[in-house]
Order: structure tokens, then C-alpha cells, then sequence
């Protein structure tokens, strides 16, 4: 089999002569560590070109790190690991350029591809392992080829000097997702000398972003996805941040120049009367009082039942704390009143004041991008304005685009998921675009389509949650069986092991009796209206 490049830029397979074709058989043969090494150095057209090639042993449970949380419960299987750069060049300011790649091919491949989505703002290579809402058994360890990449530059995950080149800015706002695809099919089935049986896309934040506009803009790429809390309008969701540290702000006392002293808005015990609140107003909605408000479509969490009668008091809020919540939980509109971005939704990781991304409620501490703000204005339209004018803003958005005829055509499924304590990227955003698609769509969303909130899940994982959960495999059975998920087991392990089933929204987990650590005990039920 030959490699060769087309016209427009695609990297593919065709027939070739006899010789060609024995040496392929041949390789497709020969000991796994041998056909490894043998792709070291290969250019494959459009700039592809491999650097390494390493075949890695199998390695047992809990010894592989997973990038982030725990190292992986499953281990992973022996594998050929790829290296190498797509369109390496000398951008703007003489600075290097490049999609930098990594390909997993296991000894075992189970024919299916799987493309891991980035984080932030990307430039550095994930190690390739597909552990993204896959439970306790990434996709590398189920046979799966997967593949990861930085979307075109090298630096630091919040480092956007690179959107100063206008390829690398192209490629981080969507373009790598098609380029490393093509280029990392062509790898996979150049490697096993067969084509690829069914190919899949998982991400979440910026890769749940990059797994929505692969929906929308190359429907023909995957089979497959799963999208979660996908970082779809990052310019709406950064201004909603902003206006609601300005409402916070509002009611902070103030220092000696008048500014406010973020720190001292909401005290340990206020935000210990705000989780009470919610849980008093709401936790008992699912059946079961356990600390968790499973019923989120259902909860109507008013904090001016927590109103002091006069003044501030122990135990109760003040007025301009109980307005403050009520602003900025609402989210900010425009001057015609049109909402800018959807609300935040009240749960119980919203008090949390611990790591480097605590929940919605300020703390004062520096956070990722600096210093808490401390300003008690914002210009709303003029915000409004610099984001609907920033053109990569406009390419990186996912939110707008609903039509998704020609990926569901295809017969194409694709899952979300969203924590409902994400401070970074309201839950109900993500929801609204899932509804506004149900409408575009018709009937074909509702045959390909699911979508999964996390009570207490902050972003992409962690919080009081049940943030342990596979959504890999239902996809897979989706699309290869035509089995339909429903709900999907969820674990936790703190403080207890405990597992619950994950509903698709707004239905919900209802406790209906028995053992509250087993999924048995609970059942999907549609909130009341």
C-alpha cells in the first residue's frame, strides 16, 4: 500500500502494485516492536512526518498516570507509541510552528480510532490514553487507537501569545481537529494494513469544544463523540465571570481606598448557610436527604429565605449578599435586556473556597489567571462588542451552529455531559444548546443524542460527585448495535464507594429504596413541572 497526497490535502490509502502489497502483508506480520521502529523517520505527505516510534510494554493497574486525578485503574496494553509533527514551519516572529502529535497503536487493535480532545488553551501533547469519560478503562486499554495532540503550538495551557500566527490561531480554533485526524487515520491503517472500523471523538472543556465542532464542521470524521462542558463561547462565559465578580464586589465591605475586600464577601459560615440553604430547599427533591441536590431541573433555591430581617446577623444573610446571588447567578444581559449568557445553576459546589478553581462564590484567593477582581463596574455592551468582533472568538464559538442533518445522517451519535458545580461553564448553557439542537434536528437528535448532568461535579471531574462514569462504551454500543443508553452508572469514592445511575436530563436518580451506595436502589424519573 502506497501513501500518497490528493489535491485537497487529505492523506490516504490506495491500491498499489504487487510488491507494494507483499511488503505490507509483511509488515502487518512482523513482531510488533519491529513494525514500530520501522515508522520512525517515514514523511506521509502534507507535512507528516513521524520523530519517534517506541513500543511500549504493558503496564499494570494503578501504575500509568492519567494526567490528571489518580494513576489509572486499568493499566494499559503493550503498544506502538508515535511521535511527530503535522506542517512544521517558522511562524509570526520567527517563533516554530507545528501540530505536534501522539498516536497510541495497540499490539491488539480492536479496529476502532479514537481522537482525545486538549484542555485550555492546548499546546503541549497529552499522553494518548482516551481516559475522557471512560470510566475506569480508557480507550487505549479496550484496544482502541487513539490519538492526541496540541492543535498547532507549544506553551504554557493558558498561554495564548500563539493566536498572534494566523495558521496556529486557525488550527487551535478548529482546524486541527480535521488535519490530525486524516493524518492519524492514515498512520493507524497504513500501521495494521486494514481500514479503521469505526472511528470516535472524546473530550471535555476545550476538547468537549473541539468534539461539538467536529459535529458540526466535519460530520464526516467520526462516528462518535462525547462532549463535556465543552468550552463552546468562551468569550460569553469569561464576561459572565467578570459581571458576576462585579456583583459580588457590590456587596463586599471596602478597604481604606474604597475597593472591595473580595475575601470577606462570603465568610466560612455564610457559605456553610448557603449549602444548608440549598440542601434544606432541595435535596429531599430525589427522595433521599444525602448532601446532594440530584434533581437539579426541580430546584427553585431562593436565597432570600435567608435574609436577616435587618442588618447582617449570625446565621442569616444580608440584603446586599442575597441581591448579589441573585444577579449573578441570573447571569448578565445586554442594554435591551437579552441574556448574554445562560444562568448558573445553585449546587453544592458552588460554596467550595479549596484548590486552584474553586466553585462560583468568590474567595479572594489569586485563581489561573491572577488576582481576584476587584472591580465594581462593567461596561457590558462595550464587552459585548470586542467578543461578537474578535474573529478567532467567532471560529473557536460551537454554540451557534445546530444543523447537524449530515452527521446524523451518517448514523453519527453523539453524548454530553456537564458537571452542574462548573464555575467555569454554566451547566445550562451546554443544555440550552442541547434543546436548541432537539429543535433544529426534530426527531433524528432524540435517536442520536443524550444529555448527562453531574450534580456536584465541578469541571470535568471532581466536587461531592459521582464523577466516575463511561460514557465511551455506550457510544460505542450506540453506534455499532443501535443499543440506545439510558442511564449510566456513576461512582464515587469519597468519602465512601458508592455508585448511583447517571440520568439523562432532566430525568434523575430518585431513591426508591434498599442500599444508598448500590445503582439498584434508585430509578430515572422525570421531574415535576
Amino acid at each position: 500500500m502506497r501513501i500518497i497526497t490528493l489535491g485537497l490535502g487529505a492523506i490516504v490509502l490506495t491500491s498499489a502494485t504487487a510488491s507494494d502489497t507483499g511488503r505490507a502483508d509483511a509488515a502487518a506480520t512482523a513482531a510488533p516492536a519491529a513494525r514500530c521502529a520501522a515508522l520512525v523517520g517515514q514523511s506521509l505527505g502534507d507535512g507528516v512526518k513521524i520523530s519517534a516510534a517506541t513500543h511500549v510494554d504493558a503496564a499494570a493497574p494503578g501504575t500509568v498516570p492519567s494526567g490528571f486525578g489518580p494513576p489509572l485503574a486499568s493499566g494499559i496494553p503493550a503498544h506502538c507509541r508515535v511521535e511527530g509533527m503535522i506542517n512544521a514551519r517558522t511562524g509570526a516572529a520567527g517563533k516554530a510552528y507545528g501540530i505536534g502529535f501522539a498516536l497510541a497503536l495497540p499490539d491488539i487493535w480492536n479496529g476502532r480510532f479514537l481522537l482525545q480532545g486538549g484542555g485550555g488553551l492546548n499546546g503541549s501533547v497529552p499522553p494518548p490514553l482516551g481516559n475522557i469519560a471512560a470510566g475506569d478503562t480508557p480507550a487505549l486499554a479496550r484496544g482502541f487507537a487513539v490519538i492526541s495532540h496540541d492543535s498547532g503550538h507549544k506553551g504554557a495551557v493558558f498561554d495564548g501569545a500563539f493566536m498572534a500566527d494566523q495558521r496556529a490561531a486557525l488550527d487551535f480554533a478548529e482546524a486541527s481537529v480535521r488535519t490530525v485526524t486524516i493524518a492519524g487515520k492514515a498512520i493507524t491503517t497504513g500501521y495494521y494494513g486494514k481500514p479503521i472500523d469505526h472511528s470516535y471523538m472524546a473530550g471535555c472543556s476545550t476538547g468537549g469544544r473541539e468534539a461539538m465542532l467536529a459535529s458540526q464542521r466535519y460530520p464526516e470524521l467520526f462516528d462518535g463523540i462525547v462532549a463535556g462542558a465543552p468550552a463552546m463561547r468562551t468569550g460569553d462565559s469569561n464576561l459572565a465571570i467578570a459581571y458576576s465578580a462585579v456583583q459580588f464586589n457590590q456587596a463586599a465591605p471596602r478597604d481604606k481606598d474604597g475597593l472591595p475586600i473580595v475575601s470577606q464577601i462570603f465568610a466560612a459560615p455564610d457559605r456553610q448557610l448557603i449549602l444548608k440553604g440549598m440542601l434544606d430547599q432541595c435535596d429531599r427533591l430525589d427522595g433521599l436527604a444525602d448532601g446532594m441536590i440530584m434533581n437539579q431541573a426541580q430546584c427553585r433555591f431562593q436565597p432570600a429565605k435567608l435574609q436577616c430581617k435587618t442588618g447582617k446577623a449570625e446565621g442569616c444573610l444580608s440584603k446586599a449578599q442575597v441581591s448579589a446571588l441573585d444577579r449573578a447567578f441570573a447571569g448578565p444581559k445586554d442594554a435591551a435586556g437579552y441574556p448574554i449568557y445562560a444562568p448558573v445553576p445553585y449546587d453544592t459546589g458552588i460554596v467550595d473556597s479549596s484548590g486552584p478553581l474553586p466553585g462560583y462564590l468568590p474567595t479572594g484567593a489569586p485563581g489561573v489567571f491572577g488576582p481576584a477582581p476587584r472591580d465594581l463596574t462593567i461596561d457590558l455592551d462595550a464587552r459585548v462588542q470586542a467578543i461578537r468582533a474578535d474573529g478567532v472568538q467567532r471560529l473557536t464559538d460551537t454554540h451557534v451552529w445546530t444543523n447537524l442533518n449530515t452527521f446524523l445522517g451518517r448514523g453519527g451519535k453523539i453524548l454530553f455531559y456537564h458537571g452542574v458545580s462548573d464555575p467555569w461553564f454554566s451547566a445550562l448553557a451546554t443544555w440550552d444548546y442541547w434543546q436548541r439542537a432537539k429543535t433544529a434536528n426534530g426527531p433524528a437528535w432524540d435517536a442520536a443524542s443524550r444529555f448527562y448532568m453531574v450534580p456536584g461535579m465541578a469541571h470535568c471531574a471532581g466536587g461531592n460527585a459521582f464523577d466516575t462514569f463511561d460514557l465511551l462504551g455506550p457510544v460505542v454500543e450506540w453506534v455499532e448495535q443501535g443499543k440506545a443508553p439510558a442511564s449510566v452508572v456513576a461512582a464515587r469514592k469519597s468519602p465512601a464507594r458508592e455508585q448511583r445511575p447517571m440520568c439523562p436530563h432532566p430525568s434523575y436518580a430518585h431513591y426508591v429504596g434498599g442500599d444508598v451506595t448500590k445503582p439498584e436502589s434508585f430509578e430515572c424519573r422525570a421531574p415535576l413541572s
